[in-house]
């Protein structure tokens, strides 16, 4: 279902198709022309809004390719924030001619939304906000948002710009960033783009402890898919499940409808690379969970969610406390393992949170010293966590 917003004059479809799997994140990259086919058949279904990122490979240009037909049928985002090497960068100079490279990219003379991706700590707001404004009256841009920002500098953008839409990823499995913004709503008047919808497959119900996932795919590192949250979205998914049954749906479907009608939700961001996925996960355009199914994953969450929480706190603290670790790979995934549940527990900042993960990636390029430099930074976060435990 469409649905045109009348303070926003957007068409957006409450299911929409973000291209980051296209870029090749989660393994294997598609052919440009079975790309090109999967976004037309997502218009086909009923998709209207598109979700993409200057960062997202070469995606832009095939989003481009696939909608020129239908362009002004449809809302196209897009984002700005990293520079060449992967450099956060949100100069105002940066930020207006990446947007112009982004219009060429997609074809298109504007963007409905242009989103800030990351936070860039050497830029002031006022001055990334003052290049987004100058971008709305020229009319490259009708609306701006802000994506993976830490609170506090979220909050600095509502304060200060115009802001109509907060990327947040949410899902059944994943609701922490969710309750942070979800408050904020009645006083800042946005909408909430939800991405990751489906818990990147997990909430599918074919993913189990025993599943593994190419070294290209990010989901092999990724703390979702790892200890006890894996186990706890396997839960999830099975209850979904279970209440799918009543209605002939799919556990991914269940989670889709879930986490669209949350209240302040305007779209949810699904990207398979699959037609039959994409298929089954658009039934959601014209089927919704009735209030009591809705209450039920409610109650069933907030359980499962409080179970979590007192095992993944004694996880951080064997992981910080175990001996100097000889295996590489198991300490590398441990420590992001670490820091995501330090970052959602203010443990530790947001910016300290960040340093330390790009710290770890960097380990890959050390050879013979990378696990000498992963234990030392074991113990500067052990160190971080001793000093904040007190949040707790």
């Amino acid at each position: 279902m469409t649905k045109k917003q009348p303070f926003l004059d957007l068409p957006i479809s409450s299911l929409g198709y973000g291209c980051y799997a296209l870029s090749g994140a989660y393994g294997a990259k598609l052919e440009e022309s079975e790309m090109i086919r999967i976004l037309q058949h997502s218009y086909e279904l009923g998709i209207r809004f598109y979700d993409t990122s200057s960062s997202y490979s070469d995606t832009e240009d095939i989003l481009g390719k696939a909608t020129k037909p239908f362009r002004n049928d449809i809302t196209i985002a897009s984002k700005v924030g990293l520079s060449a090497g992967n450099k956060v960068n949100l100069t105002k100079e940066f930020v207006k001619s990446s947007c112009e490279s982004s219009l060429k990219n997609l074809k298109t003379d504007y963007l409905d939304i242009y989103q800030v991706h990351f936070h860039d700590p050497n830029t002031p707001v006022d001055e990334t906000i003052e290049a987004l404004e100058s971008l709305k009256q020229e009319g490259k841009i009708k609306y701006y948002g802000v994506g993976h920002l830490p609170l506090d500098k979220t909050i600095e953008y509502l304060d200060l710009g115009d802001i109509s839409f907060v990327l947040a990823e949410m899902s059944p499995v994943s609701t922490y960033r969710y309750r942070e913004l979800h408050p904020l709503q009645a006083r800042y008047d946005f909408n909430i783009i939800a991405f990751s919808i489906t818990g990147r497959g997990l909430l599918s119900g074919t993913i189990n402890n025993s599943t593994q996932f190419a070294n290209n795919d990010i989901r092999s590192i990724d703390p979702l898919f790892k200890k006890s949250r894996l186990i706890s979205g396997m839960r999830i998914a099975e209850k979904l499940g279970e209440l799918g049954n009543r209605y002939g749906k799919t556990p991914a479907q269940v989670a889709i409808s879930w986490t669209i009608q949350n209240p302040g939700v305007i779209v949810g961001l699904t990207g398979p690379t699959n037609i039959e996925h994409l298929k089954e996960n658009s039934i959601s355009l014209n089927w919704s969970l009735d209030k009591e199914s809705i209450e039920d994953i409610n109650q069933f969450i907030e359980k499962e969610e409080k179970k979590l929480r007192k095992v993944l706190y004694e996880e951080l603290e064997d992981i910080l406390n175990s001996k100097l670790s000889f295996n590489y790979e198991k300490t590398y995934k441990d420590l992001i393992y670490v820091i995501e549940y330090c970052i959602e527990n203010k443990l530790m900042e947001y910016e300290s949170g960040v340093n330390m993960y790009m710290e770890i990636l960097k380990t890959k390029k050390l050879d013979n010293k990378s696990l000498d430099r992963l234990n030392e930074i074991k113990m500067e976060i052990k160190s971080l966590v001793n000093l904040n435990r007190g949040k707790l």
